[in-house]
């Protein structure tokens, strides 16, 4: 959420910088918002003041025994035109609220032009896609051929976009989560936190869900209680600290948690609705960090090291790209994506996005802490996959698959798992 002063201030560039991502900002209609706000401000003031000086009028005329029947109608009076501008001042309040909850954070000048993964700007490639001497199969096959994924049988429970993992794939997928886990609070510094899954409407407009995705987002209630199902655990991890004042001390937070995360994946189609690509329900392990905004720069390559050591520690082949500006999500400032190698389609797909927030999503759920003088100031918000445990997987079935069918599995994930082979039938070997 923006600043409308600082909007408009800034004018003609901030109408330049949103039109990279595609945004069209109607400057004429904000700095009318703000204007009629400012003048209702000043008038309500005004009629406030009169009302005050108008009741001590009342008093001091009545103790000298003068007629105040003409002051207590003046007083109604300014009673009803306060109620009426305070209304009107609602109203416009709603507006200007609604208009700049509608507004995409700035783009950062490092984000290149474009708005398409087409125009992505790849920073670095980190090790060798396999090559096979056979033709590799995609994760789906191997899942259903070793006994380890089972889409059928999800389907039957809950329709299309779910999947069951039993067997040794349900202990791969706990022990990817582990890892990860260990990965990021045992090396990286971050605190594992347990949060719900289901939260309010303010909560998912405190990060930018809302309003502008609520079509994306699965919802539920009970009697007049509505709550949504989180996307990600970067909406209740960020949220802990709406409406309060962190002390500079502390700061930077380093949180991670994971947890189901549910999305429609509304307009995704064709090879992404098979498997695991794109789930309505997946598992994630996520990390955010709350810092001084002076830091966001160098926290952001920070968390992409992090997220990048999840794949190292897998031995992925996979690369780094920052997003073209009017391809980076509508909270964010600056995107990169890292994205694995998936041999079936030969090409990298993405597993993991980090973003750089800025204050945007501070502005919205009001979290600041203090400057060098003690008063209250904004903070950077940050947030990456670290990693998603589906995508993960399909990613570590290709990579790992064996012409017999069978998958032998990186060494590091041994200590959790039990065994480092999957067999074509299932079974698993050390």
């Amino acid at each position: 959420m923006h600043d409308a002063r600082a909007l408009i201030d800034m004018g003609a560039e901030a109408v330049r910088r949103l039109a990279r991502r595609g945004y069209t900002l109607d400057l004429p209609a904000l700095e009318d918002l703000q204007s009629r706000r400012n003048q209702n401000i000043r008038a309500a003031d005004e009629l406030r003041a009169e009302s005050k000086r108008v009741a001590s009028e009342v008093q001091q005329t009545a103790r000298q025994g003068g007629d105040i029947t003409a002051l207590k109608e003046r007083a109604r009076e300014l009673k009803e035109e306060i109620r009426e501008i305070e209304a009107r001042q609602e109203q416009v309040q709603e507006e200007l609220r609604d208009l700049l909850l509608s507004i995409p954070n700035l783009p950062a000048d490092e984000a290149p032009d474009g708005d398409s993964d087409a125009d992505a700007v790849e920073v670095r490639r980190v090790g060798t896609p396999p090559v096979f001497s056979f033709e590799p199969k995609d994760h789906v096959d191997l899942g259903e051929a070793t006994g380890i994924l089972d889409f059928a049988r999800a389907t039957k429970l809950s329709g299309p976009r779910f999947a069951v993992t039993r067997g040794a794939g349900a202990v791969l997928e706990r022990a990817l989560a582990t890892l990860f886990l260990d990965l990021h609070t045992r090396r990286h510094g971050y605190v594992e936190h347990a949060v719900p899954y289901l939260v309010t409407r303010k909560t998912m407009t405190g990060t930018g869900q809302l309003p502008k995705f609520e079509e994306d987002l699965f919802k539920t209630g009970v009697a007049d209680r509505e709550l949504f199902l989180i996307p990600t655990a970067e909406v209740p991890l960020t949220n802990l600290y709406a409406d309060e004042i962190i002390p500079p001390a502390e700061l930077p937070l380093a949180l991670t948690a994971q947890t189901p995360c549910f999305r429609s994946e509304a307009g995704s189609y064709g090879r992404d609705t098979r498997g695991l690509i794109r789930q309505h329900q997946f598992s994630k392990v996520e990390m955010v960090r709350v810092v001084d905004p002076a830091e966001a720069r160098a926290e952001l390559e920070l968390m992409v090291g992090h997220a990048e050591a999840c794949l190292k520690e897998l031995g992925l082949a996979y690369r780094v790209v920052r997003l073209a500006a009017g391809d980076t999500g509508f909270s964010a400032q600056l995107t990169y994506d890292i994205e694995v190698w998936i041999p079936s389609q030969n090409t990298y797909r993405e597993i993991s996005s980090v973003s750089d927030f800025g204050t945007f999503q501070a502005r919205r759920a009001n979290i600041r802490t203090r400057d060098e003088n003690g008063r209250p100031k904004l903070v950077a918000t940050l947030n990456g996959s670290g990693l998603p445990i589906g995508r993960t997987l399909a990613a570590l079935l290709e990579q790992c698959q064996q012409e017999d069918g069978s998958l032998v599995l990186p060494e590091s994930l041994v200590p959790y798992l039990g065994f480092r082979r999957i067999a074509a039938d299932g079974t698993t070997e050390a």
